[in-house]
């Protein structure tokens, strides 16, 4: 086992993994890892689908087409979960208010899978496995994966996590600096620009330099231009689902990101 330091401070996300399975006794304490979750009131709302069926991995791989699902040896889908609970109360004759139907309700799920994923990932790490989040299972088709994992009501994706035996070796990405993570007593109130400015530029300086596929993307327009795509693609679908109630609404938001020149040579 790797040491807390070499854990926390040494991930990377890892998207290129040998063809051996991983060790039934090292999955194990990754399970148990999971299990110890601490989740809100102890409500342990969400569950984890470990697959290894390798054509179920080449079915998500086609929605999602992110190569390290078809590739890694386990994929964990990891879910929040209401659907347990309501088995229960059922069984016992308790009334469910449907927490899950709220918005606090919906965060508590993903914040509960959230931190299962993230001891799941720390787990693996330490058990020298490499480890990759996907976040793309969340949104990339939710009906479909719902439908291929069988998801009862209740329930929905939060994230996948890929873990195989490492085939690379990836650079540390460079992080923000402590003084723009860590806030003392109250949020900053002087100019973080300079420093985000910095930031910035060591990102793009990392990806023109980095092991691997190289890049001219800095930190703020990459993950903006990604949101802002995102954001087109889920106009193009409500306006294909709903083509009459929603037509203002999307006009609003089309001539909204036109004045703000976000489509340009994004599209």
């Amino acid at each position: 086992m790797k040491t807390i330091e070499e854990t926390l401070l040494n991930r990377t996300s890892v998207r290129r993994y040998e063809y051996d399975k991983i060790p039934s006794e090292t999955l194990d304490f990754i399970y148990r890892a999971i299990a110890n979750t601490p989740t809100s009131y102890n409500g342990q709302q969400f569950s984890v689908i470990a697959i290894d069926d390798q054509s179920i991995k080449e079915e998500l791989y086609a929605i999602t087409n992110q190569k390290q699902i078809k590739t890694c040896a386990t994929l964990l889908v990891f879910c929040a979960d209401y659907h347990k609970i309501d088995i229960l109360a059922q069984k016992k004759g308790i009334d469910n208010p449907h927490f899950e139907n709220t918005l606090d309700g919906v965060m508590v799920g993903i914040i509960d899978a959230a931190l299962a994923m993230q001891n799941a990932v720390v787990a693996a790490q330490a058990a020298g496995l490499g480890s990759c989040c996907v976040g793309y299972a969340r949104t990339a088709n939710p009906e479909k994966i719902a439908e291929i994992l069988k998801l009862p009501e209740g329930t929905f994706v939060v994230c996948a996590l890929t873990l195989g035996i490492p085939r690379e070796s990836p650079d540390v990405k460079p992080k923000q600096p402590l003084s723009l993570v860590i806030h003392h007593n109250h949020y900053r109130t002087d100019d973080m620009a300079p420093e985000l400015e910095q930031y910035d530029q060591t990102i793009s300086e990392y990806n023109r330099h980095r092991s691997g596929t190289t890049s001219e993307n800095d930190w703020c327009a990459h993950i903006l231009d990604y949101v802002i795509i995102y954001y087109l693609h889920q106009i193009k679908e409500i306006e294909l689902n709903f083509p009459n109630d929603c037509l203002i609404i999307i006009s609003c938001l089309i001539d909204y990101y036109n004045k703000n020149n976000y489509f340009c040579n994004r599209i």
